[in-house]
């Protein structure tokens, strides 16, 4: 895969903890400098990384991980707000807890709820489009539930299934095959999480995810670059 086509395939994640404003301004710089397909950030970092961004061809991502029946009001209120404040994609967490206890209506009613309230705010603020990538802990379901998160993925007119494994759980190509099997062509599969090196990422690219979340994006596209350049000197 040219350096160009890989470029565009990843999100570069910003969202560890420790994470400052400084980190979030040289991580969007260093983005655009290598032309990754976004920068993801925790909801707090969301107007720094507009401002970052604007005008080039790196979206902004923002990350809504605090999943839950007890949590929607509040996802509802952030994702509203990144909305307004000019994010171009959100990754919004599914329930897992209701999709482990086989509770799917609910599941089904939080995520449209949050997708309706994207969309809804994005078309009264004339934003245009606004992505929506659900996030699917595929670890810690069966086949069957991660068949059934996709379906509700697909029936709430969300435009990504994010195939989720935790920093320090390793991606399987197995589970991307799985969520592109059970969802329409329509709808792209990101693997988030767990993906490590370049080989790693070719992997999921064949078992088709369309995107990869990974935090060191710049620094493999900035090797791959860099040993390009080496091979044609």
């Amino acid at each position: 895969m040219r350096t160009t086509d890989l470029s565009k395939t990843l999100d570069h994640t910003v969202l560890a903890p420790e994470t400052t404003r400084a980190d979030v301004v040289r991580a969007c710089a260093r983005a655009h400098d290598v032309h990754v397909a976004a920068v993801c950030v925790t909801p707090a970092y969301v107007p720094d990384a507009v401002a970052c961004l604007r005008g080039t061809d790196v979206k902004t991502c923002v990350m809504v991980n605090d999943a839950g029946s007890a949590a929607l009001r509040r996802q509802i209120a952030i994702v509203e707000r990144a909305v307004c404040q000019g994010v171009d994609e959100i990754d919004l967490a599914m329930n897992l807890a209701a999709l482990r206890s086989g509770a799917f209506g609910i599941a089904r009613q939080e995520l449209w709820r949050l997708v309706y309230a994207v969309r809804t705010r994005a078309a009264n603020d004339a934003r245009g489009a606004v992505a929506v990538k659900a996030i699917v802990g595929v670890p810690l379901l069966d086949e069957a539930r991660v068949r059934m998160a996709c379906k509700i993925v697909s029936d709430v007119g969300a435009d990504f299934a994010v195939a989720w494994t935790g920093a320090r759980t390793p991606m399987v190509a197995g589970d991307v095959e799985l969520m592109r099997d059970a969802l329409p062509e329509t709808i792209g599969v990101t693997a988030a999480g767990g993906v490590d090196g370049l080989a790693h990422l070719h992997e999921m690219v064949s078992a088709g995810a369309t995107r990869i979340g990974i935090s060191d994006a710049v620094e493999v596209l900035e090797h791959v670059r860099a040993t390009t350049n080496r091979s044609t000197q």
